[in-house]
C-alpha cells in the first residue's frame, strides 16, 4: 500500500442475492479482511431485474445489464464501495462514471455437462430435450448434436438445477465454476472442453466494478489482481466489444497463456449452429487487446457481419 493512501476502515460490497453471487461477494470479502485485518467488510444484498424477470431469455428483456444496474445505483449513491460480478455478466462496454477495477485468478473456464440419466452430450438420445440460459452454448450445441431439442433455461443455479430434477429437461449445460464454488461438482457428468464449447469472454473469473474516481479503492484492490486471468480476459472482452457482443449474439472467445504467447480463440455463429466461423490470434500477452480486435475484425471479414445484422433486425422493438 502506497503511503499516501490510508489503509481501509470500512468497506460494503454490493451483490446480488442469488447463492452464487453471495459465494463469490464472501470469497472477495475474506480476501480483504486477510489484506486489511483492521477493516470492516461488509455485504449489501440486492435484487436486480436479471434475477426477477424469468420468464424470458436475456436476449429479450435487455441483456446482461439488467445484473448490474441495481449494483451500479448502490455504487453512485454510496451505499456501496465495490461490486463483485461474475465477469461474464459485465457488459464490455462499461462507461463513466463506472470502472472494471480489478479481475481476480481464473477458476474453471469450461462448460459442464448435467444430467441425472445421461452421461455425456453424445449420449443423449434424438429429441432429448437439453437447457442452456446461452444463445452461445445453444448454437454451439445445435452444431454438434442438431436431432436434440434445445429449450431456455433461466433462473439461479439451484433453480436451473430443480427443473433438470423435476424432469422439465434430460440435461442442462452451466458454467462449471458455479457449480464446483457451490460445492456441488458431483452434479457434473462431463466437462466440455474449450473445444466442444468455446467458453464465454470471462467465463469463469470474478470482475470487482467500482466508481471510476474512487483512486483509494483501486489501490486497496490492486493485490487480488491477477495479470495472467486480466490478460487473457482482456483480449476476449476486446472480441465481444469488437463484435458489439452481448447476450443477443452467439459469440465466444476463450484466450489462454502458454509460455510467453497468449492464444485468443473466437467464435461467432447463428443461433441453430448451421452457420458457425472461427478465428483464432497468437502472440504478446501485452498486445492482448489488439488481438481480440483482429479475431473479431478476421470474424468480420469471413462473414459475422451479416450474422449479426440478422440477429439485429430479429430482435424486438424497444
Amino acid at each position: 500500500m502506497t503511503a499516501h493512501v490510508p489503509l481501509p476502515q470500512r468497506l460494503v460490497i454490493a451483490t446480488r442475492a442469488s447463492r452464487l453471487a453471495l459465494w463469490q461477494a464472501e470469497h472477495v470479502r475474506d480476501r480483504l479482511r486477510t489484506l486489511y485485518p483492521a477493516c470492516e467488510v461488509e455485504l449489501l444484498t440486492l435484487t436486480t431485474r436479471g434475477d426477477q424477470i424469468l420468464d424470458r431469455t436475456l436476449s429479450k428483456v435487455g441483456g446482461k445489464g439488467l445484473f448490474v444496474k441495481e449494483l451500479e445505483h448502490a455504487l453512485l449513491d454510496g451505499r456501496a464501495d465495490l461490486a463483485v460480478h461474475s465477469l461474464k455478466d459485465v457488459p464490455v462496454d462499461m462507461h463513466a462514471p463506472f470502472a472494471l477495477s480489478t479481475i481476480l485468478e481464473r477458476a474453471d473456464c469450461r462448460d459442464a455437462f448435467v444430467s441425472g440419466r445421461y452421461a455425456s452430450l453424445d449420449e443423449l438420445p434424438a429429441g432429448a430435450v437439453v437447457g442452456t440460459s446461452s444463445l452461445r452454448r445453444e448454437a454451439q450445441i445445435r452444431a454438434a448434436r442438431p436431432e436434440l431439442v434445445v429449450k431456455p433455461l433461466r433462473g439461479n443455479l439451484d433453480t436451473r438445477l430443480g427443473k433438470l430434477d423435476a424432469g422439465d429437461y434430460d440435461a442442462v449445460v452451466l458454467a462449471a465454476a458455479g457449480l464446483q464454488r457451490l460445492g456441488l461438482t458431483e452434479r457434473i457428468r462431463q466437462y466440455l472442453e474449450p473445444s466442444q464449447s468455446l467458453p464465454a469472454a470471462g467465463q469463469g473469473a470474478l470482475g470487482i466494478e467500482i466508481r471510476d474516481d474512487r483512486l483509494d479503492m483501486q489501490a486497496w484492490l490492486a493485490p487480488l489482481a491477477c495479470a495472467h486471468t486480466t490478460a487473457c480476459v482482456s483480449a476476449e472482452r476486446a472480441v465481444s466489444r469488437t463484435l458489439g457482443g452481448s447476450c443477443q449474439v452467439p459469440l465466444a472467445a476463450f484466450a489462454q497463456l502458454e509460455g510467453e504467447r497468449l492464444q485468443i480463440d473466437a467464435l461467432v455463429a447463428s443461433p441453430d449452429g448451421k452457420r458457425m466461423l472461427r478465428a483464432s490470434r497468437t502472440g504478446s500477452p501485452a498486445d492482448a487487446e489488439r488481438l481480440g480486435i483482429e479475431a473479431a475484425q478476421e470474424l468480420l471479414s469471413a462473414g459475422a457481419d451479416a450474422i449479426l445484422a440478422e440477429l439485429l433486425q430479429d430482435q424486438p422493438a424497444g
